[in-house]
């Protein structure tokens, strides 16, 4: 059997999400979603705020990374290490010509159309547009280049520990802000699922690592490391086999799309949802296509509030680097391209993108983010309680 049939086969045991045949037997996937908790969620959230928008090649981002590793250790989570490698910004190119190239404002990046009424975005490097002189001074230490950690921990499966999904966000941030959902709301939900499913009365089947990036905001560095540096070692005690990707960015903000002045409701749609997207011109975008149903087929069964929808235009984010290796598929607040490139979320690399500007409306679609892949990994990995 070839790899791909292979992924087909283990991503389609799950995907039904049957009911229990026995009704008097609890379900173990609802016990686990059940011990997410709003609360702890923004709590964690609040506690990455500290550092402020933890920056890569900062003391606020390495302090970010020792609380990250605490807290991990902290929930039991086996195997605690980190990734280093080296990060050198790329050299600014210099144009020769004096032409400015013509930009086509209707591509869309990761493929897709823009429709509606469009705002501006970009990111904020003005630090006197950060009212607060606390967050202010949290975020002045600029960046510089050299030695870069992310870090990491893994669930140990008990009947194929050789193989494993990938569970990531980033938790580096831009824009003079605290980086609450970009990506404090993503390394958030990460960490909830480490806690979950690292607790000591729960055994899975497959192994699963959650991970942090950093340098996602440089340019997915992190991840991209990652992949150079462990993708030639799976099947070896150093790396479990990868069997799929899941990667967490902006869980908290949607909205809807901008009025025809630019501005947005002040309060979370009732039609927000959950986007899974994966990206139709990958090597894998067939079995990341099928994951990615798996995944709404476990939102429909136990998300609390919010349904999710799936998209073929997943891009710039830390799946990226694993789309033509393994599966992979990216859970976000919005579509990454026609919507978030579209203005959709104001406080996108703003000043504005601080834990006080959420509230629970917001925090909760985060929350059902979690539920989601939490009931769809459990699922995956053959999740169970003693």
């Amino acid at each position: 059997m070839t790899q791909p049939l292979i992924l087909l086969a283990v991503l389609a045991i799950p995907a039904a999400l049957p009911a229990q045949a026995d009704s008097t037997v609890p379900d173990p996937i609802l016990q686990l979603v059940a011990r997410l908790d709003l609360e702890r969620y923004k709590g964690t959230i609040k506690g990455l705020t500290r550092f402020g928008d933890r920056r890569q090649g900062t003391d606020r981002n390495r302090a970010a990374v020792d609380w990250i590793e605490a807290q991990l250790r902290s929930y039991g989570c086996s195997d605690v290490a980190r990734l280093k490698y080296n990060y050198q910004p790329p050299v600014p190119r210099v144009r020769t010509d004096s032409a400015a190239p013509v930009r086509d404002t209707t591509r869309v990046s990761g493929g897709g159309r823009y429709r509606g009424v469009r705002a501006r975005t970009g990111v904020n490097a003005d630090s006197l547009k950060q009212p607060d002189a606390q967050v202010r001074a949290l975020d002045a230490q600029a960046s510089t280049p050299g030695a870069r950690e992310e870090v990491y921990c893994t669930k140990i499966g008990d009947t194929h520990p050789d193989e494993m999904y990938i569970v990531g966000a980033h938790m580096d941030g831009i824009g003079w802000g605290e980086a609450a959902n970009d990506d404090g709301s993503g390394t958030a939900l990460v960490l909830e699922l480490a806690r979950v499913l690292s607790s000591p009365d729960v055994r899975t089947d497959r192994s699963i690592r959650f991970i942090l990036w950093n340098n996602e905001e440089s340019g997915l560095n992190g991840s991209r490391a990652y992949v150079e540096q462990r993708r030639a070692l799976q099947g070896t005690k150093d790396e479990p086999k990868w069997l799929g990707m899941i990667q967490h960015d902006m869980m908290l903000f949607d909205h809807g799309m901008p009025r025809a002045d630019g501005t947005l409701a002040a309060e979370q749609r009732p039609e927000a949802d959950v986007n899974i997207e994966f990206q139709a011109s990958a090597k894998f975008a067939a079995e990341a296509q099928q994951l990615a149903w798996v995944f709404q087929r476990a939102n429909e069964k136990y998300a609390t509030d919010y349904p999710a929808s799936v998209g073929s235009h997943m891009t710039n984010t830390d799946s990226a680097p694993f789309q033509d290796y393994v599966p992979a598929i990216s859970l976000r607040e919005n579509e990454r391209g026609t919507q978030i490139g579209a203005g959709w979320d104001p406080n996108w690399h703003q000043p504005t993108d601080l834990y006080s500007t959420y509230n629970d409306k917001d925090f909760r679609l985060g929350l059902n983010a979690a539920q989601t892949t939490l009931a769809a990994l459990a699922g995956l990995v053959g999740a169970t309680t003693k």
